[in-house]
């Protein structure tokens, strides 16, 4: 984790991976997958995103606070829940991920969600054709993942792939507020994890 995490955010990520034990092995392999899938999406093109100013070499314990949080608590709860609202939590925050980190390279500038006019990339609450089909792939890889680590079946899977892309556009929408000094990026992630359990615990069987 050294060189993508800082000390911070590497403790903190421990403490996180302990908690995805509790739960079984299959949590914590569903998270060091979205680990390994942020970290590919990230230095995917890094030179480019250096370049513009928009590439971030090490993450902190807030960053890692805010994507770690709610599916720690959803691992607790797994024995109330089931594991849908964690895997589709993961589902959101990678969608969330793979948006954020490949949509900056499209050709065009993204446009706000808002009002739909052109902004610079890196924008929150700004979407690109690019970054909204990097964020259904990534939802969708998580689905994937699922049926190895968890044996769900094809349409859970595809379901779960949805429900992490309806969390990004979550992210997305709040992202706005966040523009305009209302939350931060850490409580955007948190309602984009947040918005991906809720939809995994009431439709995905």
């Amino acid at each position: 984790m050294a060189g993508v995490l800082d000390k911070g955010g590497i403790i903190l990520a421990v403490v996180f991976g302990v908690v995805m034990l509790y739960g079984g092995l299959p949590y914590l392999a569903l998270m060091l997958a979205f680990f390994a899938l942020a970290v590919l999406a990230t230095r995917y093109e890094y030179e480019i995103k250096r370049d513009m100013g928009l590439y971030e070499h090490e993450r902190g314990w807030e960053n890692v606070l805010s994507n770690g949080f709610l599916p720690s608590i959803l691992v607790l709860l797994s024995p109330l829940t089931g594991p849908m609202p964690f895997i589709a939590s993961v589902a959101a925050i990678t969608a969330d991920k793979f948006g954020s980190e490949i949509g900056v390279l499209e050709a065009k500038n993204p446009v706000s969600i808002f009002d739909f006019k052109p902004v610079k990339p890196g924008t929150s609450g700004a979407m690109s054709r690019l970054g909204t089909v990097a964020s259904l792939a990534g939802a969708s890889a998580v689905g994937a993942c699922a049926m190895f680590a968890f044996g769900i079946n094809p349409t859970q899977a595809l379901l779960i792939g949805m429900a992490g892309f309806a969390g990004s556009v979550v992210d997305t929408f709040f992202g706005v507020f966040e523009e305009r000094g209302l939350g931060t990026k850490g409580t955007t992630n948190f309602l984009c994890s947040l918005a991906g359990a809720l939809l995994g615990y009431y439709f995905i069987r």
